[in-house]
């Protein structure tokens, strides 16, 4: 394999492993902008993986495997059958895992949300609560349902969510490097991965240009002064920790039925942590969270890729080495080598209402 086709490999897997990262971090972005610290990322994450992958494995069991007739013989143009209907209807498996997934992480949320909001109580003990919760009711339910050592059965294709093929991709790939790198980095990915890229314009948008955002980022900053324009401090940190559910359920759901074929014990492997790191790395803004989620998939594809490599002057180094670089870089920034980073002003602290 020559250089540049090492560097083709090593940036589509650094995008593949970076989107359960980007998911997550924009979830504790949205959360932490509105006040709410949230360690339960991990658990959250986890839980939505064992809700997909259980919930795409019977749904494409019980589905038959040809479409009803009442499909078939709706009377619409067979091109829409074709090319809509039966496509989607193939897929249905993981849809219905993704929105199981999101479920799953919305309910945790609302628990995180009714624990530190609701009670007051200290949100980073509740956030480790469902960190343990997840991590342990997993196991013992694959264990349970399936005795596979608290995995699930492995899916069928047709069960995740395959890879799209861009139009052009096939006509342009012998072109010199534009063609590799949009047939094997930007084209092939699955639609989990376009739209955690969407996602991140599109939190920018809702959180500086709409009123939801505006004060999304006040009630981070000033939850007295939110209350006293007659605004619900909240029900706006509720919509927070919901749209961090959700967007936790997407990344739950990426791990189980996208980048893999099944739920495996702790198979979020401190995602979630990372994803915090990233977050504060980013300084709380979209765009830099991005960048700072590839950032850390660039350590994991690299750490991949250098199995069994052997570096110049240096021979064959330990793997384990290579591994450990997202969680070393993860500790080099929280330990406060990324200058400045202050959280949301009122981030941690529950809001009691003046009377």
């Amino acid at each position: 394999m020559d250089n540049f086709d090492f560097l083709i490999s090593i940036l589509g897997s650094t995008i593949r492993l970076s989107i359960p990262l980007i998911f997550t971090a924009l979830a504790g972005l949205f959360s932490e902008r509105a006040g709410i610290f949230d360690i339960g990322l991990e658990g959250k994450m986890l839980a939505a993986a064992f809700a997909a992958a259980v919930v795409a494995y019977h749904v494409g069991v019980i589905l038959p495997d040809v479409p009803p007739d009442w499909i078939l013989q709706s009377g619409a143009p067979e091109w829409f059958t074709a090319y809509v209907v039966l496509p989607i209807y193939r897929t249905l498996p993981a849809w219905a895992g993704l929105l199981s997934g999101i479920v799953i992480s919305i309910a945790l949320s609302l628990v995180h949300g009714f624990a530190s909001i609701t009670n007051r109580g200290n949100q980073i003990v509740s956030g480790v609560a469902i960190n343990f919760i997840a991590a342990g009711l997993t196991i013992v339910l694959g264990q349970a349902w399936y005795r596979q050592g608290g995995r699930t059965p492995q899916l069928t294709p047709d069960a995740r969510f395959q890879p799209i093929t861009l139009w052009g991709a096939e006509t342009i790939r012998d072109v010199p490097i534009i063609g590799p790198l949009y047939a094997n980095v930007i084209s092939g990915n699955n639609a989990l991965t376009y739209m955690a890229f969407a996602a991140v314009p599109l939190s920018w948008w809702v959180l500086y240009r709409t009123r939801f955002g505006l004060r999304l980022r006040a009630v981070g900053e000033n939850p007295g002064a939110v209350d006293t324009a007659g605004i619900s401090v909240v029900w706006l940190r509720y919509r927070a920790v919901i749209v961090a559910g959700f967007l936790c359920g997407f990344a739950g759901t990426y791990l189980a039925i996208a980048q893999s074929a099944a739920f495996i014990n702790n198979m979020s492997a401190g995602k979630g942590y990372i994803a915090l790191a990233a977050l504060i790395f980013a300084k709380w803004k979209p765009v830099p969270v991005m960048l700072a989620c590839l950032l850390f998939g660039f350590l994991d594809a690299l750490a991949n890729f250098m199995q069994g490599k052997s570096l110049p002057l240096i021979g064959e180094v330990p793997v384990q080495i290579f591994q450990s670089l997202p969680f070393i870089l993860t500790c080099v920034l929280l330990a406060g080598f990324i200058g400045a980073a202050n959280p949301p002003k009122a981030g941690g602290v529950p809001y009691v209402k003046e009377r």
